[in-house]
Order: C-alpha cells, then sequence, then structure tokens
C-alpha cells in the first residue's frame, strides 16, 4: 500500500513538472522565444517596486552575476533596457520593453487559466486545510532553499 506521503511528493513533483512544460510549450505555440528561467526573469523585474540589479538578484534568490547573464541575454534580444541611475551611476534599473509586457501577458494568461481551474472543483475559500497546506509548502521552500 502507498502511504499518503508518496502520493503526496509525486503528486506536487508531477505537477510541478507539467506546470512548467506545459507552460513553455504554450508560450512557444504563441511565438515567445525565450527559455521559462528568462520569463520569470522579466517577472521578477514586473513585480520588484525599486527595480535595481541588487533587488532582483534578491527577489529571485540568485547572485547578482547568474542575473547579470540572464539580462544580457534579454538586453540582446530586445525584452529588458538598462538605465543608470543620474545621480548615482552605479546605481542600474531595468525597464521592461513592450515585447516584455506582451510576454508577461501570455504568462499570467496561463497562471490565471491554472487557478481557475482549481477554483471549478473546489470551494478553496472555505477548504483552509489545503490553503495551510499550501502555505506550509511556500514557507518551507521559503526558509530551506
Amino acid at each position: 500500500m502507498v502511504s499518503p506521503k508518496e502520493v503526496i511528493n509525486e503528486l506536487l513533483v508531477d505537477v510541478f513538472n507539467h506546470i512548467l512544460s506545459i507552460e513553455s510549450g504554450i508560450l512557444k505555440q504563441r511565438g515567445v522565444k525565450i527559455s521559462m528561467t528568462e520569463v520569470h526573469v522579466l517577472e521578477a523585474v514586473r513585480n520588484v517596486s525599486i527595480r535595481t540589479m541588487g533587488n532582483i538578484a534578491a527577489k529571485l534568490r540568485v547572485t547578482l552575476g547568474t542575473l547579470t547573464t540572464s539580462v544580457n541575454v534579454l538586453v540582446k534580444k530586445g525584452y529588458i533596457q538598462r538605465e543608470r541611475d543620474e545621480s548615482d551611476r552605479r546605481k542600474v534599473y531595468l525597464k521592461l520593453t513592450d515585447i516584455a509586457h506582451t510576454v508577461l501577458k501570455i504568462h499570467d494568461e496561463f497562471h490565471d487559466e491554472m487557478i481557475d481551474s482549481l477554483f471549478k472543483d473546489l470551494d478553496v475559500e472555505k477548504d483552509e486545510v489545503l490553503m495551510k497546506s499550501l502555505e506550509n509548502i511556500s514557507q518551507y521552500f521559503k526558509e530551506h532553499y
């Protein structure tokens, strides 16, 4: 007999892998020619209030060197622009281009559809156990990784 722990582990791994694979396929079908990692960099740029390299690296939990490599590629592909702070030339801010916003719209639509499918069969607002379990998983990863 398979334990609940084994079933949950298999389901989480399966869902995670499917989300990445399916989302990548949908982006490619819609003409997006960047990787999921690059999409997540764009998302981080959009979602930080002060768009410095340091803040974005912290949001992504990567080093500045790793982020610099990704940003260099995204600048060359036309998804990000760098802007220097006029009062402190050491500071570099990142700005998304129109094509980056288009990619993020596709990305957001995928996530909206995914979450809508969860709500379809569940009354998530009332299911405190599910919500608490998802919060616990999220908190575990934030604390340990």
